[in-house]
């Protein structure tokens, strides 16, 4: 494992298709969906950015963890990520989350960052299936800083497929992606 890998977590979605804010919806623990998404993260690794808007801001309480106001969220998931790798200049990889993912275990947040290095991209993979969080080593902080409007990371491993590391993991969550009060009601209890 390469030093100096950071993680962000992508919380600045409009939630549109839920039709109201996703990430404050509560989960049969308690947790709100962004609550146990940070819970989750914050248990394999010991620092996180979480990128945000200023609507969600407003109703965060916790304080142990970073938010950053992302000031195009508006624009969408690639400039949300531009502005996130942004602020980690410093780092020799980064791990992107995405907020609306909650039962994704520590250990598949612990072995994709220690798979990565600054020069791959690590894609985790269930039942040959790619799924989220996606890393990425320094050498492609430049190209995510290009990225806007809804075209997010996805659109490097067109790009850069020779680069893609697949990372066999045991955790189906890395497909949970919940977009609709459907999806958080079917992962919800898949998971209780």
């Amino acid at each position: 494992m390469i030093a100096n890998v950071r993680v962000i977590i992508l919380a600045a979605g409009s939630s549109k298709r839920f039709g109201k804010q996703k990430l404050r919806e509560r989960l049969p623990g308690g947790n709100t969906v962004l609550d146990e998404t940070i819970l989750q993260v914050k248990l394999a690794v010991s620092e996180a950015i979480i990128m945000t808007n200023s609507e969600i801001h407003s109703s965060l309480r916790d304080q142990s963890v970073r938010f950053t106001v992302c000031p195009d969220a508006n624009l969408g998931m690639g400039a949300t990520l531009a502005y996130g790798i942004k602020q980690v200049q410093t780092a020799n990889a980064c791990l992107v989350c995405l907020a609306d993912m909650p039962f994704i275990k520590p250990t598949t947040y612990r072995t994709l960052a220690a798979s990565l290095t600054v020069d791959n991209i690590v894609v985790p993979v269930f039942n040959g299936k790619q799924g989220n969080p996606v890393g990425f080593g320094k050498r492609f902080f430049d190209d995510i800083m290009q990225l806007n409007g809804d075209a997010g990371g996805r659109s490097l491993l067109l790009l850069h497929p020779d680069s893609i590391q697949r990372v066999e993991v045991d955790d189906p969550a890395i497909l949970y992606d919940i977009d609709t009060p459907e999806d958080l009601e079917k992962y919800a209890h898949i998971n209780s």
